[in-house]
């Protein structure tokens, strides 16, 4: 039977994860834009991946579970790998939490079904989502709340009222704890469920992103860090290919920060107003 890896967001993150996992198995790309996804199955394909396209939707649900089922019925579903997503630089609030808080509940929910043995899903989330300043009871409403209930939610609401980057930040924190909301379901199959909330990644998206204000904060971070760089999508690949291999069985139901020791300075070394 066919090992099949599916693949969320056909951008640079999705198509450095592809090329690091997707060897010797079945890729199945998805994202929401055609002409996107064609140059990018394309590209795949002609470096030897067994790669197929799907147009999806992430925040329309039963799309997300057209995607699911084709994922299944090609063969063994050994990891998904959920990248898509917009940018607070270049998104709307109310885009960012269609595709970024509701989009990733779908991906959670409608791989559930369909995971087995050994399946890994890794949800990209953010370094943005570990400076959330939520309740307790907010947190435990995103993690476990009914997806159809998410943007109906207060916390969800009043989001319309904030900055595009506070609305990002909330939705962000709301993956990770719905994906530790989830990891019992999916351990009750077998399977596992991480997030990974990378910092300042060398996309297109992320570049947009350094244009502006914050841009220009996020980029001084990176050098009064010390590691005075941004990362690539190939590291990015790199801890997807961990937490989906075998090396990485007993990890479910958590995050891993890969930021280059941004977030610790700011948390620790950051001189205070």
């Amino acid at each position: 039977m066919t090992d099949v890896v599916v693949v969320t967001g056909a951008g640079g993150m999705g198509v450095a994860v592809a090329r690091r996992i997707g060897g010797g198995r079945t890729v199945l790309l998805a994202d929401a834009f055609p002409d996107t996804l064609d140059r990018a199955v394309a590209a795949l394909r002609a470096e030897g991946y067994a790669a197929k396209g799907q147009v999806t939707d992430v925040s329309d649900g039963p799309s997300v579970v057209r995607l699911a089922e084709a994922a299944a019925a090609e063969g063994r579903l050994t990891a998904v790998v959920h990248t898509a997503g917009v940018s607070a630089a270049t998104a709307t609030v109310g885009q960012i939490m269609a595709v970024d808080l509701l989009g990733t509940a779908h991906v959670i929910d409608a791989f559930e079904p369909v995971a087995t043995h050994g399946t890994a899903l890794v949800c990209i989330a953010s370094m943005a989502g570990h400076y959330a300043t939520l309740t307790g009871e907010q947190e435990t409403t995103l993690a476990t709340a009914p997806t159809t209930d998410l943007l109906s939610l207060d916390v969800v609401v009043r989001a319309a009222d904030l900055e595009p980057v506070m609305a990002y930040i909330l939705a962000k924190r709301a993956n990770q704890v719905r994906v530790e909301a989830a990891a019992l379901a999916y351990n009750r199959r077998g399977a596992r469920i991480n997030t990974v909330s990378p910092g300042v990644i060398s996309t297109a998206m992320a570049k947009a992103e350094q244009q502006g204000e914050a841009g220009t904060h996020m980029m001084a971070s990176l050098t009064a860090c010390g590691i005075g760089r941004t990362g690539t999508p190939g590291e990015l690949a790199e801890v997807v290919a961990f937490l989906t291999g075998p090396g990485s069985l007993y990890i479910t139901g958590t995050d891993i920060l890969i930021d280059g020791g941004q977030a610790a300075w700011l948390r620790r070394h950051r001189p205070r107003a």
